[in-house]
């Protein structure tokens, strides 16, 4: 077998390989695209008036709409942070890294609290009372994680559909390539050549 009929045959086997993986990626980009969205829709989660400032400011364009896509759900962790952040027992815009564990003795509606067990407010049994405030930035971040992960996962799944585009034209490229620019050359070698017609004298 020649060199160039093994070129031949590996570019059609490398075609069909990138065909395939082409094919399978598409699938699974589309299959993760629907499950994000699937999942957010069972959420049931709806946007707020457009009244309300992180709405406005967030996702007006969406106001009173449910959240469907990943994009909705990125804007929805946005407002949410902003409501955590400026609510009304945040008034000093405190994030949870600014926060102590225990609510002060010295002032307990404060939601800087303490992390000082000894200036810590303590319940009947004497032990510290856990910062309420800060456990209120627990959930908010738990939350808007999830968002933010259904809007990465979106992305995610239409960069593998892209990539799986590429990879199914690459593969038919390669099978074109080696039957057009292989194979008619290498039939074009092989022919028989043709005995010379004499000429009568």
């Amino acid at each position: 077998m020649s060199s160039r009929k093994i070129l031949e045959y590996g570019g059609f086997v490398a075609g069909a390989v990138l065909i395939v993986f082409g094919v399978v990626a598409i699938w699974m980009g589309a299959n993760a695209y629907s499950t994000v969205r699937d999942s957010l829709k069972d959420e049931q989660i709806t946007f707020g008036d457009v009244s309300d400032p992180a709405v406005s400011k967030y996702a007006s364009q969406w106001a009173g709409e449910q959240v469907t896509t990943g994009e909705q759900a990125r804007a929805f962790a946005q407002i949410m942070r902003y409501h955590t952040l400026n609510g009304e027992w945040n008034p000093q815009h405190l994030t949870y890294a600014e926060m102590g564990r225990f609510l002060a003795k010295a002032d307990p509606g404060n939601a800087k609290g303490t992390s000082d067990e000894a200036a810590a407010l303590k319940d009947e049994k004497g032990s510290p009372v856990a910062n309420s405030f800060r456990n209120t930035w627990v959930t908010e971040t738990a939350l808007t994680t999830a968002l933010n992960v259904s809007y990465m996962a979106e992305n995610l799944a239409v960069f593998g559909l892209v990539v799986g585009v590429a990879l199914l034209l690459s593969g038919i490229g390669f099978v074109i390539l080696a039957w057009f620019a292989l194979g008619k050359e290498y039939k074009k070698e092989e022919a028989p050549a043709l005995a010379p017609t004499p000429v009568a004298g």
